[in-house]
């Protein structure tokens, strides 16, 4: 299934989801503007001035609890950008997404394809942690989404591979599950995604290792011009 920004547009209304378009800024960034935030938007920035704005940044009250922001890791010229959902309390304490057990196996699923962490691009939806890991609200998506936007747009990756629920369900604006979003193509904006499982969801489910080995190999085809 192939999401046109129509309909992402559809999805987030329908799941009461303020709508954000390129260039306005999200609900939580307008309020922050009004009480004198003012932070740069992230379009036009280029990598440093964004990790800075990152650092900086207050659009929502995560910035309060948080130890640091984690803005992403690997070749800012990559083919692959993996999104996960939010820091936990390592990728906190480190500054750095996808670290722990969660992100060895990340690691050993990257290498199956050839690819080495180095060689990929690693981001979150949010970048600051939310309190006791819960999942993140609309707001605080809305607020961090041009950061992730303006990464996306910095780097041109060939396909971004949305791991877990809460990047695949945020990315492309839908409730739909994961084993019903996995297998299939979709896009963002112009850029092929797909879904696969978290690899914490992996460790607790390891029959499901070969479900994503499936969507790995459908990442590759689109790398190779086998899959549109």
């Amino acid at each position: 299934m192939i999401q046109s920004e129509h309909q992402r547009q559809a999805y987030l209304k329908a799941l009461g989801i303020d709508v954000w378009v390129p260039g306005a800024q999200p609900p939580a960034a307008q309020e922050n503007s009004a009480n004198g935030d003012s932070a740069d938007e992230p379009a036009g920035l280029d990598w440093s001035q964004l990790q800075a704005a990152v650092v900086a940044c207050t659009r929502c009250a995560l910035h309060k609890s948080r130890t640091q922001t984690v803005f992403g890791v690997g070749n800012r010229a990559a083919d692959w950008l993996i999104i996960g959902e939010a820091p936990g309390a390592e990728e906190d304490r480190r500054g750095e997404p996808f670290v722990g057990r969660a992100g060895q196996l990340l690691d050993e699923m990257l290498r199956a394809v050839g690819q080495e962490r180095e060689q990929v691009y690693i981001a979150n939806v949010l970048k600051c942690r939310p309190p006791n890991n819960r999942d993140p609200e609309p707001e605080e998506a809305g607020a961090c989404r041009g950061y992730l936007e303006r990464q996306i747009a910095l780097l041109q990756p060939k396909i971004i591979l949305a791991v877990g629920r809460v990047a695949a369900q945020t990315l492309l604006a839908t409730d739909t599950p994961v084993g019903k979003l996995r297998g299939k193509l979709h896009r963002l904006g112009a850029t092929p995604l797909v879904v696969t499982y978290h690899p914490a969801y992996l460790l607790r489910s390891p029959t499901q290792k070969r479900k994503s080995w499936q969507d790995l190999c459908l990442a590759m085809d689109v790398i190779a011009g086998r899959a549109a």
